[in-house]
């Protein structure tokens, strides 16, 4: 080798490209690589969708290759699992699902939940919530043993769980759980921090968390309560040939089904022939199969959907019928309805809150049980826990769907941006429209506001200005469709006192607005309708009796100035014992007042809702809006009017005005 040959000298900078072809840095190249190694393999089009990467894929593939016979004796154990990222608000939603999953009632004693960890049976919850702070992300899991009500504790099981994974992952845990004995399938809820033991994210791969953790639970449950007996797997096959839910019976036959019809032909195991015979009759009563030709099958495209929302309304109902059944109340099928995310509430609804609970704990989406005055009940799914203020049960609400198009604020804001070069301000709003008011224009700043917070589809600049695209319409439409996803109905309450209570109360109720109102709610005659109609005949007579209406046939009509009456008459009740509680003099408000103040808090009453508004040694009582929720605590002044209170929130600064 020459001295010229051995001078190298390396130049240091990017791969340049081949002639003909553009550089292509590598990963690039080797995600394709691993593309191509995919397409290849076993004679199918495949790609690369990262399902392998991150700890544990191993052994979720080896989990995932069992085959049927191997499972078939196996205990089930059903894992929800939901990756949270705390960036943002994500911590502060950490700390309430905390808090929320620890909540009155869930043991089997009818306690707080108690949270334990892997080393103690209570640990701390906040200690947790400290070391998770700086995670982007976390796992929660729910683990429900199919035979969970076997289990006089869940603890140990739970702990082997967690010891197995950090044997399979590679790492140590870092989690706390909680488990709950309120349904009729126990479970655990675990939330698990986001880093492995050297503080590195925490990535788990997909084929472990979607069979591997699964499987691995199975084993544990399998051997602590024994492999199911023959005897067993026989008595649920059975049970399984007319379920409305997705079975194994219907995996083993869509796994089998190609693209050629799926053949009936005789089995080995008679058992199994006969078994797979009927669940097929079943499914083709159901729409989701078809005989094509003797003992030649065809499976619905979408069979496997269809079943499991068969599956979900078949707990809805189930869950219906249990609530009724603890009143003493059985349900007829014409007699019950159901809105959820695919039958969603398509008119408003009048009724009487029978109970709230939880739809999906993972995913925090509630319900209510309510009874209409139709005289039906009806299950409404409400959305997100945090969207819905909390209700009593007998309260007498109305609910509404919410709308998922843009509104009319949203149209006004684009056209104020169109003609101030794409810009939104209220002096432009002014310029725009003389005749709006400051307020006016107030409401769509606080529309942009919340629209900027909840995914920053609208900019404000530094001078104050907003600037807004040029699809600002169909940005808010998509904005409002996300929303109704978390709160797809809005809630009023009509009444927080119980129907029982309203023919004889000393205020203006519920049923004195529906009996004036000049489109009332049809009532029927059975069910919570019935109550109703029963109850405004005691009210007529109630009121007779108070020379608060005149007799007229069956029930009676009110007197000029009975509802005042029956509004003053609650309201100095309410002041006298306020006066007592704070030691301050009641000051009363009438329409054309000034009200200023402090809002400290509000008062539930027979009539309705109240704010208390304190000022030095005086308080007055005025009509709540839900939007003074924020502002209690803050001072505030108003101008009492018929329609209520124009308040300003901040005594002494130009703030915005609530109206």
């Amino acid at each position: 080798m020459s001295g010229d040959d051995e001078d190298f000298e390396p130049r240091l900078g990017r791969m340049r490209a081949t002639k003909g072809r553009k550089a292509r840095k590598y990963l690039g190249r080797l995600l394709a690589a691993a593309t191509l190694m995919g397409s290849k393999s076993r004679g199918r089009a495949a790609r690369f969708d990262g399902s392998r990467i991150g700890r544990g894929a191993p052994v979720g593939r080896l989990l995932a290759s069992r085959g049927s016979r191997s499972r078939s004796a196996m205990r089930r154990v059903i894992i929800k699992t939901r990756l949270v990222r705390l960036a943002g608000k994500g911590q502060a939603a950490a700390s309430a699902h905390l808090k929320y999953i620890q909540r009155d009632g869930v043991t089997r004693e009818g306690n707080p939940g108690e949270l334990y960890d892997a080393c103690a049976d209570v640990a701390d919850g906040k200690s947790f919530l400290e070391r998770s702070a700086g995670d982007r992300h976390q796992f929660r899991f729910i683990v429900s043993p199919e035979e969970g009500d076997l289990y006089t504790d869940l603890k140990p099981f739970v702990r082997r769980l967690m010891a197995q994974m950090e044997e399979d992952l590679g790492t140590k845990l870092d989690w706390v759980a909680v488990d709950h004995f309120n349904t009729g399938h126990p479970h655990s809820h675990i939330m698990l921090c986001g880093v492995d033991e050297r503080g590195h994210n925490l990535v788990i791969a997909r084929e472990y968390i979607a069979r591997g953790m699964r499987e691995r639970a199975s084993e544990i449950v399998t051997l602590d309560l024994g492999p199911k007996t023959q005897l067993e797997i026989e008595t649920r096959m059975r049970r399984d040939i007319g379920a409305e839910r997705l079975t194994d019976i219907d995996r083993q036959l869509l796994r089998e089904q190609g693209a050629s019809p799926l053949v009936l032909a005789a089995d080995r195991d008679p058992f199994l022939q006969s078994v797979r015979a009927g669940r097929l009759q079943t499914l083709g009563r159901m729409g989701l199969a078809q005989e094509i030709a003797p003992g030649q099958w065809r499976l619905a495209k979408d069979m496997e959907g269809t079943l499991k929302r068969m599956s979900e309304r078949g707990d809805i109902i189930a869950a219906m019928n249990h609530e009724l059944a603890a009143r003493g109340r059985a349900l007829a099928p014409a007699d019950r309805a159901v809105h959820d995310d695919r039958t969603p509430l398509d008119r408003p609804l009048v009724g009487r809150v029978a109970m709230r609970g939880l739809a999906n704990e993972l995913a925090d989406r509630h319900y209510l049980i309510v009874d209409g005055v139709d005289g039906r009940t009806h299950y409404v799914g409400i959305g997100k826990g945090d969207a819905i203020e909390p209700l009593a049960e007998g309260a007498i609400v109305r609910i509404v769907p919410a709308e998922a198009g843009a509104r009319d604020v949203d149209r006004t804001v684009a056209a104020v941006a169109a003609a101030n070069d794409g810009h939104y301000d209220i002096a432009a709003h002014l310029r725009y429209d003389p005749a709006a008011s400051p307020a006016f224009a107030e409401t769509h700043v606080r529309r942009l506001e919340a629209m900027r917070r909840r995914g920053a589809i609208a900019r404000r600049d530094t001078d104050g200005r907003w600037t807004i695209a040029p699809d600002h319409v169909a940005r808010a439409a998509a904005y409002e469709r996300d929303a109704v996803r978390d709160r797809p109905v809005a809630v009023e309450i009509l009444s927080a006192t119980p129907l029982e209570r309203l023919p004889r109360a000393d205020a203006v109720t519920w049923l004195d607005r529906e009996a004036l109102a000049t489109s009332a709610e049809p009532l029927r005659a059975k069910g919570f309708g019935g109550e109703v109609r029963a109850a405004q005949r005691l009210r007529r007579q109630w009121l007779v009796e108070q020379e608060l209406a005149e007799p007229e046939g069956e029930g009676g009509t009110y007197r000029p100035g009975a509802l005042a009456t029956l509004q003053r008459r609650e309201l100095l009740r309410l002041a006298r014992r306020l006066s007592r509680e704070l030691g301050s003099e009641f000051s009363e408000t009438r329409k054309g007042d000034i009200v200023e103040g402090r809002v400290t808090r509000r008062i539930e009453a027979e009539g309705g809702r109240y704010a208390l508004v304190e000022k030095a040694k005086q308080f007055t009582l005025v009509p709540w809006k839900p939007v003074l929720e924020r502002h209690i605590g803050k001072e505030v002044a108003g101008l009492l009017r018929e329609s209520g209170v124009n308040w300003t929130i901040g005594r002494g600064r130009s703030g915005p005005e609530i109206s």
